[in-house]
C-alpha cells in the first residue's frame, strides 16, 4: 500500500475476507458459492452466524470485488484514479 496501489489493496482485502469465510464453510463441510462476503456470512448456519456489524463491513468490501480490476467499471478513467489511501485503510 505504501506505493499507492490502493485499488489493489481494496481488492486484496476483499479476497482475504472471502477466503476466510469460505474456510468456515469448508470447516463445516458446507458449500460456499459466490463472491459476496455479506451473502456468504448470512448463509452461515445459526450457531456461526455473523454479527450485524460484520455483515455491514462485508457489504463495504463487496463493493471492491469488481471495480478495482476492470477499467470499464467507471464511466471515465482507470480504477486507480478512484481509490485513495483513506479508502484502502478502511
Amino acid at each position: 500500500m505504501e506505493q499507492g496501489y490502493y485499488e489493489w489493496a481494496c481488492f486484496a482485502a476483499h479476497q482475504s475476507a472471502e477466503k476466510a469465510v469460505q474456510a468456515v464453510f469448508f470447516r463445516l463441510n458446507a458449500a460456499a458459492w459466490g463472491h459476496s462476503i455479506s451473502a456468504l456470512l448470512q448463509q452461515l448456519p445459526a450457531p456461526w452466524q455473523a454479527a450485524p456489524h460484520l455483515v455491514d463491513a462485508a457489504r463495504e468490501l463487496d463493493g471492491h470485488y469488481i471495480p478495482p480490476r476492470y477499467p470499464n467499471a467507471y464511466p471515465e478513467g482507470a480504477p486507480y484514479e478512484y481509490y485513495t489511501r483513506r479508502t484502502a485503510e478502511r
